[in-house]
């Protein structure tokens, strides 16, 4: 069996957050979904647990990180394309996200990224094939 990574992120308004990723093409998984969690599908073997605040908070001693003032983490996720990097993050954007970096262009490796509603910094990279397979 493979891995499976869950990522878990706390968020303000459990909503609006999956109305925003939603937009940007996302589903989720009904069974884990309540009023204080939904677990997003990135893909196969990589989910996105969105908790609420206060339920976040029954899993960790710690503070909450601010995302929006402070960078707790970057998550990055591949793409297939330029242009599907340039995509996701144009539909982050419209959906009421930020981009607070510029475009990476390295010539083998492209990327950009977006802050979503609660400041958590995601990245979308697309990494040329060929490039790789000549390393």
């Amino acid at each position: 069996m493979a891995t499976q990574i869950f990522v878990n992120l706390p968020v303000k308004d459990l909503n609006k957050s999956i109305e925003f990723f939603t937009q940007l093409g996302y589903t989720f998984n009904p069974q884990f979904t309540d009023e204080n969690a939904t677990c997003m599908v990135i893909s196969d073997t990589i989910y996105v647990m969105l908790l609420v605040e206060p339920f976040f908070k029954t899993f960790t001693k710690k503070e909450i990180a601010d995302a929006t003032q402070t960078t707790e983490a970057i998550i990055c996720l591949s793409a297939d394309s330029r242009e599907e990097v340039d995509a996701l993050v144009s539909k982050a954007v419209a959906a009421g996200g930020t981009t607070p970096n510029e475009k990476q262009d390295q010539g083998f490796m492209y990327g950009h990224g977006f802050q979503d509603l609660d400041g958590h910094l995601w990245e979308i990279m697309y990494m040329d094939p060929n490039a790789v397979n000549q390393g």
